[in-house]
């Protein structure tokens, strides 16, 4: 590849033409949150769901879970468990009493109501890269620490592209702000910048508290209202093997009894933190979920809770975290039947290993958001933007795998397989017959600029049209793209009290301290 200087000076407008034709940088699909029409794929017989099962009930029964939260230690004796020291055990009975109470599908109301998205059925929504500590990006060329113009950056990302659904975590971590004030001023940026759903870390008492109240102000909302139904969500991992947090666990308290979202995420790798069969990283990454949505629900029945996999495995010769591996393909397979099996709707991951946004993160990425959808996965995280295993963000690969996003949405569209007289069209095969061609005919003229897909980013011209056009790689189209997008971008509205008033309370908590930065 041709050294960046030398590219952006053959081709660096490319994308601005784009814009300046239609005033937007692409045309891009609306917003329109797929339903997935396919049959999951089912790689476990029946005898198989019931072993996995069964193993992990017995993890529960017989080995235990360590809750490092006295409050939950509490909870769970009262509710009968079996508690010693800090370690839980809890019976079969129990903790499927328990997920039943587990709405099956729930809707997120974001302070912009046409952005709520339902989540469990068929649905299926995607969201960026969230919680990298780096960037990067082909103008700066190498990994560096993330900032605050950084994640603003990909923000405006997030809220641009319309196959986003809602705005996970911080999609890199600002790490020139202070981590006791970096809640108040990201979830300011995102507020502001964005009108999707909301994310939460459940990080200690403060950071959630202050969360809650910037939705509850961003959406004009009184505190009955906001507690009424979800506006905002969280997203907690375990400490695999088997343990629960201390700041996790109260997060997940305080907003369980406000009535808040919860997605509960096992961390398993195959090999590493859990075995390396994937049946029983499977089994273990249930048993650290479940019991943790039976605390939830033991609280507060009816809450809101989603099963998050991210079961994976690692390279045996170096212990580093692998994705989109067919292992993690299967295992995200398995967890989707097992999901179905508890009647709780699921999370998964569109993750790889690669550092750079080359071929490797493109398959990789691409496995793995085709085993989300062969899962029947509701909400994907990390869908956009992702590099080396997490610790990455890149603004080029989040365009790129918009691209894949779109695509999916398309393969969804219940009009590609549709089977009416016009589409069988019988008449227009008459008409061309056996020697003629379909390119001039009404039918295909009523019909040739929706028929199909029409890609953003992906380069259709042949080789020579291609390199007289600049010989342009696809990360660089993506990375003009992204100068574009954000120098043009325009924030969704918002009333300008509210606005203020969000401002006043950001600049309150930092006048108190914000939040502790130990636990």
């Amino acid at each position: 590849m041709a050294d960046n200087t030398t590219r952006k000076r053959r081709s660096g407008g490319r994308a601005g033409a784009a814009a300046r034709r239609g005033g937007e940088v692409i045309d891009q699909m609306p917003w329109n949150p797929p339903i997935n029409l396919d049959a999951p794929v089912e790689p476990l017989t029946p005898d198989g769901i019931a072993a996995i099962h069964d193993g992990a009930m017995r993890i529960l029964e017989e080995i235990g879970i360590e809750f490092l939260n006295d409050e939950a230690i509490g909870i769970l004796r009262e509710a009968g468990c079996t508690i010693q020291g800090q370690n839980v055990r809890m019976g079969r009975d129990f903790v499927m009493e328990m997920v039943a109470k587990a709405p099956a599908r729930f809707t997120i109301t974001p302070r912009n109501p046409d952005r709520s998205i339902e989540i469990g059925g068929r649905t299926l929504l995607f969201g960026n890269v969230s919680s990298p500590p780096n960037y990067w990006d082909m103008e700066i060329g190498k990994k560096v620490a993330g900032t605050r113009e950084m994640c603003r950056n990909l923000l405006k990302l997030t809220q641009y592209f319309n196959c986003i659904h809602f705005a996970g975590g911080y999609p890199v971590e600002p790490v020139d702000i202070h981590a006791s004030v970096r809640h108040l001023d990201v979830l300011y940026d995102k507020l502001t910048l964005t009108d999707k759903a909301m994310h939460a870390y459940s990080l200690g008492k403060e950071r959630v508290e202050d969360v809650m109240e910037m939705v509850r102000i961003a959406g004009g909302l009184s505190h009955e209202e906001f507690e009424a139904a979800p506006r905002m969500y969280t997203n907690i991992n375990s400490t695999s093997p088997l343990k629960h947090d201390q700041p996790m666990i109260d997060g997940c308290l305080r907003l369980a009894r406000r009535g808040q979202a919860i997605v509960v995420t096992p961390f398993t790798l195959a090999g590493a933190m859990a075995p390396v069969t994937m049946a029983g990283a499977v089994a273990q990454s249930l048993a650290e979920a479940l019991c943790a949505i039976a605390l939830f629900q033991y609280v507060r029945p009816g809450i809101p809770c989603v099963f998050g996999t991210f079961t994976s495995n690692v390279d045996m010769k170096s212990g580093a975290p692998a994705f989109g591996t067919p292992e993690y393909m299967r295992s995200t397979q398995m967890t989707g039947q097992m999901a179905r099996f508890y009647g709780l709707p699921m999370r998964s991951s569109g993750v790889c290993s690669a550092n750079v946004p080359d071929g490797q993160a493109m398959w990789e990425t691409s496995n793995s958001l085709w085993a989300a959808v062969q899962s029947g996965t509701n909400m994907v995280y990390h869908a956009a933007g992702w590099l080396e295993g997490g610790l990455i963000a890149s603004p080029e690969k989040f365009i790129m795998d918009c691209e894949v996003l779109q695509q999916i949405q398309r393969y969804m569209a219940p009009q590609i397989c549709a089977t009416g007289p016009d589409e069988i069209a019988l008449e227009a095969i008459r008409s061309v017959g056996n020697d003629g061609h379909f390119f001039g005919i009404q039918h295909t003229q009523d019909r040739y600029t929706t028929a199909f897909y029409q890609p953003f980013l992906s380069d259709w011209k042949n080789y020579e049209a291609w390199e007289a056009n600049g010989g342009v790689w696809t990360a660089e189209r993506a990375h003009y793209m992204f100068k574009e997008i954000v120098s043009s971008f325009e924030a969704p509205p918002m009333d300008a009290a509210i606005c203020d008033e969000l401002a006043d309370f950001v600049a309150r908590r930092k006048a108190e301290g914000g939040a502790p930065t130990d636990f």
